[in-house]
């Protein structure tokens, strides 16, 4: 087979006009494309939107995220140690102050009062006793003075009957005997010495009145112990019953029957409905905030809810004060942290009663402040000063 070969013609791709020196290139006075100067003047427009935007709210607002809802939460505990014989509440149940919640086994304060009550009634008998023992001394000292009223008289008659015998003897007279004169002034001695003995039992009886009324005020003043060790006993069998301190309702139960508790330990919780905002706002934040602005309020468990709420007060440290361990700047190798205040805002009344039971301690919340209200609160508040100072 015969090789064949094939010859290709090249034509000229264009023609040069004459005159011509090289041909230029395809649209090269043209700029960029027109859709792209769109795009790049939109992005332009909404980066000065939205830097103005942010300009905007930060000179005439302040936002944070750092807020929760708290409130009072009380715990209830037991006053007295006890074996559980009732639980009266359920979880999340609503009970006001003074229901009774649970109650424990009275046995062990009911022996309790019993065993005072039996020992106030001893006592009171040994009263009874010892008005006996005083009445009896008061006897027995009457009866020692009306001794010692006749002692006193048989002295008088033997001094007389001495002074007699004794004008009837002596020098110049002999009318009774030197025996006779002797046993009238031994009778005088007698009877002086038995006037000192029943006066002696008369002071002794006196003093038997002393001992027998001091032992009774004694017996009484045990009685006022018991009596008050009797009000205690009660007092701790009524703790047998352990009531709500307040009104809310009823979280964290911990107790059932048959288990025994000790003094303070905690039973339940109870939530009032009073609940507010604690705001932790920079300290760079809170030169434009003041009681009594107005704060919106976003709610993460109340979506598309805004409520409103105002600024109560300021906290009296930073939260770094309070905490358990604060940070000790006086060190070496110092760093300046912004420090956050909390600061409590208030809801309003209405926004408490709508959503009582859905606001709850501990809720996660937004806020924010519009500083252009200060003027007109501060306007606000200058009419009440004054109507108030006239």
């Amino acid at each position: 087979m015969a090789d064949s070969q094939t010859t290709v013609e090249q034509k000229p791709s264009a023609a040069v006009a004459p005159g011509a020196t090289g041909a230029a290139p395809v649209n090269a006075s043209k700029g960029p494309p027109k859709r792209v100067l769109i795009v790049v003047g939109l992005i332009a427009l909404a980066a000065i939107v939205a830097g103005g935007r942010m300009w905007y709210r930060s000179s005439n607002f302040v936002e944070t995220e750092n807020a929760y809802i708290t409130g009072h939460v009380h715990p209830v505990s037991g006053r007295i140690p006890g074996v559980v014989t009732r639980v009266l509440f359920d979880d999340n149940q609503i009970v006001k102050a003074g229901d009774v919640l649970a109650e424990l086994d009275p046995a062990d304060q009911g022996v309790k009062v019993e065993q005072i009550q039996a020992q106030i009634a001893s006592v009171q008998q040994q009263i009874v006793q010892a008005d006996a023992s005083v009445e009896q001394a008061k006897a027995q000292a009457s009866a020692a003075g009306a001794q010692v009223a006749q002692a006193q008289a048989n002295l008088v008659r033997a001094k007389q009957d001495a002074e007699r015998y004794g004008q009837l003897y002596n020098t110049n007279m002999k009318a009774v005997s030197k025996a006779e004169v002797d046993a009238a002034t031994a009778a005088r001695a007698g009877a002086t010495a038995d006037v000192t003995a029943r006066r002696d039992n008369a002071n002794a009886a006196k003093a038997q009145i002393t001992a027998a009324a001091s032992a009774r005020d004694v017996l009484k003043a045990q009685v006022k112990v018991l009596q008050a060790q009797l009000k205690d006993a009660r007092q701790q069998l009524g703790y047998n019953q352990i009531v709500a301190p307040v009104s809310g309702r009823i979280g964290k139960r911990s107790v059932e029957v048959g288990a025994r508790i000790q003094p303070g330990q905690q039973l339940a919780a109870i939530v009032q409905d009073d609940v507010w905002v604690t705001a932790n706002f920079k300290e760079t934040q809170l030169p434009g905030l003041v009681p009594g602005q107005e704060v919106k309020i976003e709610v993460d468990a109340l979506k598309d809810k805004e409520l409103i709420g105002r600024v109560d007060s300021f906290s009296p440290a930073s939260g770094n004060q309070f905490a358990l361990l604060p940070a000790d700047n006086a060190t070496g190798n110092f760093t300046k942290i912004v420090q956050r205040v909390p600061v409590k805002i208030t809801f309003k009344p209405e926004d408490l009663k709508k959503y009582a039971g859905r606001l709850v301690p501990g809720m996660s919340t937004v806020v924010e402040i519009d500083l252009r209200q200060k003027a007109e609160k501060g306007a606000q508040q200058q009419p009440q000063r004054s109507a108030s100072a006239q």
